[in-house]
């Protein structure tokens, strides 16, 4: 690559390959905080995530992992319920409130958990910044601790909340013995490059295609609408994110010929029929409860890769802030 182009977005690269060093050192100490924090809890009868953007994404593998292996009903919450409209909510009393911003400057996120503690619930904030107004809120608070991150793009830190969130659940499983899930295997350096090799394959069709679609299921839903937010935001590619059930009602009309789909559920051979081009990601052969936190790894290289062929910088991401805050 000229050197020229390899500098567009070089913080962003050395985030992306920081991973899986970082995720291997840093995930036994998630499940231990969150053991520390549910230790001796009842079962919580409803969980609430509130989160914006890559956090919001994050936030939905959670629900999968908390309702699939625990069997407790969770909702993404709206904050503007609360901080513009002042609505009085009322949850059951056994309510478990995760905020989730890895800047913790987020003030609708505090906000929201402000108004849980104040109604009696359990709240925990889960970021990459301590001391910040989410750990002041937050009657717990989960540090991600994988180093400043300076691209705008949310890469380690994203990852990052995915080990911690799925280190949650194995922490409540084993407290509340009603299911658990295994030790969490973390990517290798190996599956880093397979994945910037196979992105930077890929990364033709999106460049010339449009419209173009992120397309998944289940626990890989939150890595097709991260995929789609990193191309948007890093690459100026507008993509659209669908469950691939959801897909077929209805937008799979625009996915004819000029049109691109990557695919994180498979070949998709109707729509290769109708003339898109599938963009079939090879994901990682680990068990499915775990693959977001590999997947995704392929997402950011392609986002990556699409932004320095338009001689676009991902670092300093076109009308964007590394910290959003919004009420």
């Amino acid at each position: 690559m000229a050197n020229g182009l390899a500098q567009l977005g070089s913080l962003m690269e050395h985030e992306i390959r920081e991973q899986p060093a970082l995720l291997a050192q840093r995930s036994p100490s998630y499940f231990d905080q969150f053991k520390t924090i549910f230790d001796g809890a009842a079962a919580y009868d409803m969980v609430l995530l509130a989160a914006r953007g890559s956090s919001d994404n994050a936030a939905l593998y959670a629900r999968y992992l908390l309702e699939i292996h625990l069997g407790v009903p969770v909702s993404l919450a709206a904050p503007s319920v609360i901080t513009r409209y002042n609505s009085n909510l009322k949850f059951p009393s056994r309510t478990l409130a995760i905020g989730i911003s890895q800047s913790g400057a987020a003030p609708d996120v505090a906000e929201f958990l402000s108004y849980m503690n104040e109604q009696g619930h359990t709240t925990v904030g889960i970021t990459n910044t301590a001391e910040s107004r989410l750990t002041k809120t937050a009657a717990h608070s989960v540090l991600l601790e994988v180093g400043k991150e300076n691209s705008v793009a949310a890469t380690k830190t994203y990852t990052a909340t995915l080990t911690a969130l799925y280190q949650m659940v194995r922490a409540l499983g084993d407290s509340t013995k009603t299911g658990s899930l295994g030790e969490l295997q973390t990517p290798t350096t190996d599956w880093l490059d397979k994945c910037h090799d196979d992105a930077l394959m890929a990364s033709g069709p999106v460049n010339r295609c449009n419209p173009v679609f992120a397309l998944a299921r289940g626990y890989g839903f939150c890595t097709a609408l991260e995929t789609a937010l990193k191309l948007m935001e890093c690459a100026l590619v507008p993509c659209k994110a669908y469950s691939a059930a959801d897909f077929e009602h209805g937008p799979k009309a625009l996915a004819g010929h000029g049109s691109a789909a990557v695919s994180y559920f498979g070949a998709m051979p109707g729509l290769r029929d109708q003339g898109c081009e599938i963009i079939e990601v090879d994901t990682a052969d680990v068990d499915a409860p775990a693959a977001p936190v590999w997947d995704i790894i392929f997402g950011q290289w392609l986002a990556l890769h699409v932004a320095r062929s338009r001689g676009l910088n991902p670092d300093q991401a076109r009308h964007l802030n590394k910290v959003t805050e919004t009420l």
